[in-house]
């Protein structure tokens, strides 16, 4: 066997092996586990957890996915837990231990101190006949037959194990909590997702020129203000100037000169394409972002209580991430 063919046929045993590991999860999902989401819902507190090694890394992403979803969470060290950081837990906090064996030197000390504490204590563990499990309020059984590791030393299935459920916990919490999309974005406002879920047309409009002519506007007058406020586009309004009726863009001065064999004399309503597309300020960026791809333009006319306010160009949207 060449060794192209023997790292293949090993990153595919090591993902099978995984996989298995993380399926076989779901039949240690029992009233142990609904009973830990339960009390989590009600602590007054936050989750604190913690472990050593490898699984000290994994407890780090679990706190970052609990934050993420609406579960105030911290990261606390085993190791530093019994140096001084003992003191970031408070008796309303809930705290999960992480550890493939649960009878580590440093967890067998840590775990006493954490009764004393008052806070209830969840253990992850491989092993439910371990100290860790048999001193713990709830079991959460991330139990694995072996690692994906030749030597079955290397933590490798049991990390993935135990952040999968990690995972499954933060879900259920935030499903039992009802934590929404808006929600996310709330936690999120820097991320494109929540900038989707929060940033709205008026936040961004303003800051662009509000290009428009009067309906009686003659040619030079459209020609300069579109090139003047670099939108390739103007509002045509009424000649009250108080109606929107209609838009000219870069296209429609192209149009116009294929169909007029003279330009002279020409006025905003000659060339403009009326009943325009427009958006309400109010609306979210990402609706502007929609119609814009839906009717393959790259501005839109924004309006401000059914009055003309200004534009919202597609560069605005792609500066912003939306994209």
């Amino acid at each position: 066997m060449n060794i192209s063919n023997k790292i293949t046929l090993t990153a595919k045993k090591v993902l099978q092996l995984e996989a298995e590991a993380i399926a076989r999860l779901a039949d240690f999902i029992d009233e142990g586990f609904e009973k830990c989401v339960e009390t989590i819902l009600t602590i007054k507190g936050r989750v604190v957890v913690t472990g050593i090694g490898k699984s000290a890394n994994i407890a780090q992403k679990i706190v970052a996915t609990l934050n993420s979803t609406g579960t105030p969470a911290l990261f606390m060290h085993a190791a530093d837990a019994i140096h001084g950081d003992l003191g970031m837990i408070q008796a309303d906090d809930f705290v999960i231990c992480i550890s493939k064996s649960g009878n580590t030197p440093e967890i067998k000390v840590l775990v006493p101190l954490l009764k004393r504490k008052g806070s209830k204590l969840a253990a992850m563990v491989s092993s439910t006949d371990s100290y860790l499990a048999k001193c713990a309020d709830f079991v959460l059984n991330a139990n694995v037959e072996r690692e994906a590791c030749p030597h079955n030393l290397a933590p490798t299935t049991s990390t993935t194990a135990a952040l999968a459920l990690g995972d499954a916990l933060a879900v259920s919490l935030l499903e039992a909590r009802g934590f929404s999309s808006t929600d996310f974005a709330h936690l999120h406002p820097g991320g494109s997702l929540g900038k989707r879920m929060y940033l709205k047309v008026e936040d961004i409009y303003t800051q662009n020129e509000a290009p428009r002519v009067n309906a009686n506007a003659p040619l030079k007058e459209i020609i300069i203000e579109i090139s003047s406020k670099r939108l390739g586009a103007t509002a045509v309004l009424s000649q009250d100037n108080e109606q929107l009726i209609g838009i000219i863009t870069d296209g429609d001065l192209r149009r116009m000169l294929n169909k007029y064999d003279s330009i002279e004399g020409i006025i905003a309503t000659d060339i403009m394409t009326p009943a325009p597309f427009t958006i309400d300020a109010a609306e979210y960026a990402v609706e502007a972002l929609v119609v814009m791809q839906n009717k393959s333009i790259t501005q839109l006319i924004v309006t401000n209580s059914g009055k003309f306010g200004g534009f919202v160009h597609l560069h605005d949207l792609l500066k912003e991430g939306l994209v």
